[in-house]
């Protein structure tokens, strides 16, 4: 029997709101975000939500260096990795300086969590 069930991403950021509008963009899922703008949610009808908290003195990950460790990164598939950038690019998230693969790329969110487009 499991001990528990329906487990969530939750991913910190310095500012909620802004951090689940760029996922909502991205996955095109919807996204609801608490009153008091601490806890949104980007849902879909078929995957469990990502959530995103907001945290006072938040620090941004340093990938690929380990001063402030990634913790986790979201891997998202995508038909064409060139059409997929620029449309990253265009809803905020930076390009990663260092480019370790050919079939993904590595991006930061805008509260700078590594993610990677994959060729799939």
């Amino acid at each position: 029997m499991a001990i528990a069930k329906q487990p969530v991403v939750v991913i910190d950021a310095p500012d909620a709101r802004e951090l689940a509008e760029f996922y909502g963009k991205l996955l095109d899922w919807s996204v609801t975000v608490e009153d008091d703008g601490t806890w949104a949610e980007v849902v879909s009808n078929s995957w469990p939500p990502i959530c995103i908290q907001q945290v006072e003195d938040y620090h941004a990950p340093s990938w690929p260096s380990q001063a402030h460790p990634q913790q986790m990164h979201l891997d998202v598939m995508v038909d064409d990795l060139d059409v997929a950038e620029k449309a990253v690019l265009e809803i905020g998230a930076g390009k990663a300086p260092e480019q370790p693969g050919e079939t993904f790329r590595v991006f930061l969110d805008p509260a700078g969590h590594p993610f990677c487009l994959c060729k799939g």
